[in-house]
Protein backbone atom coordinates (compact mmCIF):
# COMPACT_ATOMS: atom_id res chain seq x y z
CA UNK A 1 0.00 0.00 0.00
CA UNK A 2 1.42 3.22 -1.21
CA UNK A 3 1.99 6.24 1.44
CA UNK A 4 -0.12 8.99 1.53
CA UNK A 5 0.78 11.93 3.15
CA UNK A 6 -1.76 13.76 5.39
CA UNK A 7 -3.27 16.95 4.23
CA UNK A 8 -1.52 20.04 4.49
CA UNK A 9 -1.44 21.29 8.10
CA UNK A 10 -3.46 24.33 7.45
CA UNK A 11 -6.45 22.22 6.21
CA UNK A 12 -7.17 20.38 9.25
CA UNK A 13 -8.68 21.14 12.55
CA UNK A 14 -7.01 20.62 15.94
CA UNK A 15 -8.95 17.49 16.20
CA UNK A 16 -8.10 15.90 12.85
CA UNK A 17 -4.48 16.81 13.97
CA UNK A 18 -5.25 15.03 17.47
CA UNK A 19 -6.58 11.54 15.60
CA UNK A 20 -3.71 11.89 13.20
CA UNK A 21 -1.42 12.07 15.94
CA UNK A 22 -2.47 9.12 17.65
CA UNK A 23 -3.42 6.84 14.54
CA UNK A 24 -0.10 6.69 13.88
CA UNK A 25 1.22 3.11 14.91
CA UNK A 26 4.94 3.72 15.77
CA UNK A 27 7.17 1.40 16.90
CA UNK A 28 7.46 0.63 20.65
CA UNK A 29 10.62 1.42 20.83
CA UNK A 30 11.27 2.52 24.63
CA UNK A 31 10.19 -0.94 25.63
CA UNK A 32 12.84 -2.73 23.62
CA UNK A 33 16.50 -3.20 25.31
CA UNK A 34 18.72 -4.56 22.30
CA UNK A 35 21.89 -6.49 23.72
CA UNK A 36 24.02 -5.89 19.57
CA UNK A 37 25.31 -2.46 20.04
CA UNK A 38 26.85 -0.81 16.81
CA UNK A 39 26.94 2.06 14.23
CA UNK A 40 24.48 2.69 11.72
CA UNK A 41 26.85 4.02 9.16
CA UNK A 42 24.16 7.13 9.57
CA UNK A 43 23.63 11.04 9.77
CA UNK A 44 21.58 13.65 9.62
CA UNK A 45 22.22 16.76 8.44
CA UNK A 46 21.04 20.14 10.01
CA UNK A 47 19.16 20.49 6.96
CA UNK A 48 17.54 17.44 8.02
CA UNK A 49 18.65 15.52 4.61
CA UNK A 50 19.55 11.19 5.79
CA UNK A 51 22.77 10.03 4.70
CA UNK A 52 23.91 6.76 4.74
CA UNK A 53 27.88 5.96 4.14
CA UNK A 54 27.93 9.77 2.67
CA UNK A 55 25.18 8.97 0.03
CA UNK A 56 21.37 10.71 0.82
CA UNK A 57 18.88 8.44 1.33
CA UNK A 58 16.12 10.00 -1.20
CA UNK A 59 13.11 7.61 -0.77
CA UNK A 60 10.84 9.58 1.99
CA UNK A 61 9.47 5.96 2.76
CA UNK A 62 12.60 5.19 4.01
CA UNK A 63 13.41 8.44 5.75
CA UNK A 64 10.02 7.94 7.53
CA UNK A 65 10.62 4.16 8.62
CA UNK A 66 13.96 5.24 10.26
CA UNK A 67 12.98 8.22 11.95
CA UNK A 68 10.10 6.15 13.81
CA UNK A 69 13.71 3.99 15.22
CA UNK A 70 14.87 7.04 16.51
CA UNK A 71 15.42 7.32 19.58
CA UNK A 72 17.87 10.22 22.15
CA UNK A 73 19.47 9.26 25.06
CA UNK A 74 20.35 11.62 28.05
CA UNK A 75 23.63 12.33 26.81
CA UNK A 76 22.46 13.66 23.39
CA UNK A 77 23.39 10.14 21.50
CA UNK A 78 20.48 9.57 18.76
CA UNK A 79 20.18 5.84 18.05
CA UNK A 80 18.18 4.06 15.61
CA UNK A 81 16.42 0.95 17.90
CA UNK A 82 15.02 -2.61 16.84
CA UNK A 83 14.13 -5.69 18.73
CA UNK A 84 17.99 -7.00 18.03
CA UNK A 85 19.51 -3.64 17.60
CA UNK A 86 20.82 -0.57 18.76
CA UNK A 87 22.89 1.32 16.42
CA UNK A 88 24.47 4.94 16.40
CA UNK A 89 23.21 8.01 13.85
CA UNK A 90 25.00 11.12 13.98
CA UNK A 91 22.77 13.58 14.02
CA UNK A 92 24.33 17.21 13.14
CA UNK A 93 21.80 19.50 14.79
CA UNK A 94 18.05 17.63 15.15
CA UNK A 95 16.63 14.39 14.26
CA UNK A 96 13.32 16.11 12.72
CA UNK A 97 12.35 19.85 10.84
CA UNK A 98 9.29 21.56 11.46
CA UNK A 99 8.26 22.43 8.35
CA UNK A 100 4.86 24.40 9.49
CA UNK A 101 2.95 25.22 12.17
CA UNK A 102 -0.71 26.04 12.79
CA UNK A 103 -2.42 27.96 15.69
CA UNK A 104 -6.28 27.03 16.77
CA UNK A 105 -6.87 28.77 20.06
CA UNK A 106 -4.26 28.38 22.06
CA UNK A 107 -2.83 25.32 20.32
CA UNK A 108 -0.03 24.75 17.85
CA UNK A 109 0.46 22.17 15.98
CA UNK A 110 3.85 21.28 14.32
CA UNK A 111 4.24 19.76 10.76
CA UNK A 112 7.95 17.69 10.52
CA UNK A 113 10.08 17.13 7.56
CA UNK A 114 8.62 13.19 8.14
CA UNK A 115 5.29 14.14 7.59
CA UNK A 116 4.85 13.24 11.52
CA UNK A 117 2.54 15.73 13.40
CA UNK A 118 3.08 17.33 16.86
CA UNK A 119 1.06 19.45 19.10
CA UNK A 120 3.18 21.54 21.32
CA UNK A 121 2.34 21.43 25.19
CA UNK A 122 4.02 19.28 28.55
CA UNK A 123 4.92 16.45 26.65
CA UNK A 124 5.72 18.13 23.64
CA UNK A 125 7.55 21.82 24.66
CA UNK A 126 8.88 24.47 22.58
CA UNK A 127 13.01 25.37 23.70
CA UNK A 128 15.14 28.31 22.58
CA UNK A 129 18.27 27.90 22.13
CA UNK A 130 21.83 29.90 20.72
CA UNK A 131 21.41 33.64 21.96
CA UNK A 132 19.40 36.71 21.53
CA UNK A 133 20.76 37.94 18.46
CA UNK A 134 20.56 34.41 16.77
CA UNK A 135 18.37 31.81 18.89
CA UNK A 136 16.76 28.53 17.21
CA UNK A 137 13.67 26.71 18.52
CA UNK A 138 13.28 23.62 19.20
CA UNK A 139 10.08 21.19 19.73
CA UNK A 140 10.11 17.90 21.45
CA UNK A 141 8.95 15.08 19.42
CA UNK A 142 9.32 11.24 20.64
CA UNK A 143 12.00 9.57 22.33
CA UNK A 144 14.25 12.22 23.65
CA UNK A 145 14.05 13.48 20.58
CA UNK A 146 13.31 17.02 19.10
CA UNK A 147 12.67 19.29 15.47
CA UNK A 148 14.23 22.49 14.52
CA UNK A 149 11.76 24.83 13.33
CA UNK A 150 13.12 26.01 10.32
CA UNK A 151 12.97 29.77 8.77
CA UNK A 152 9.64 29.95 7.75
CA UNK A 153 7.95 28.24 10.66
CA UNK A 154 10.46 29.90 13.18
CA UNK A 155 8.70 33.65 11.31
CA UNK A 156 5.07 32.13 11.49
CA UNK A 157 5.75 31.52 15.69
CA UNK A 158 7.42 34.70 16.08
CA UNK A 159 4.15 36.44 14.34
CA UNK A 160 2.11 34.98 17.01
CA UNK A 161 4.22 35.58 19.68
CA UNK A 162 4.05 39.16 19.13
CA UNK A 163 1.01 39.26 19.84
CA UNK A 164 2.49 38.97 24.10
CA UNK A 165 4.68 41.56 25.74
CA UNK A 166 7.17 39.08 26.47
CA UNK A 167 8.20 36.84 23.48
CA UNK A 168 6.36 33.82 24.25
CA UNK A 169 3.67 31.46 23.41
CA UNK A 170 0.74 29.00 24.60
CA UNK A 171 -0.10 25.54 23.99
CA UNK A 172 -1.89 22.89 25.69
CA UNK A 173 -1.66 25.45 28.71
CA UNK A 174 1.84 25.99 28.56
CA UNK A 175 3.83 28.92 27.89
CA UNK A 176 7.12 29.08 26.23
CA UNK A 177 9.52 31.59 25.78
CA UNK A 178 10.88 31.93 22.24
CA UNK A 179 14.02 34.13 23.54
CA UNK A 180 16.97 32.16 24.92
CA UNK A 181 17.36 32.47 28.80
Amino acid sequence: MPYEPPPELAALSLDEVARLVAARKLPPVDQWSPAETGDSEMRIAADGRWFHQDGEVRRPAMVRAFASLLTCDADGQHWLVTPVQKLSIEVEDAAFIAIDVKREGSTLAFRLNTDDLVIAGPDHPITAEGDAETPALYVAVRHGTRARLNRSTYAQLAEIALENDDLSVTSNGARFALVPA
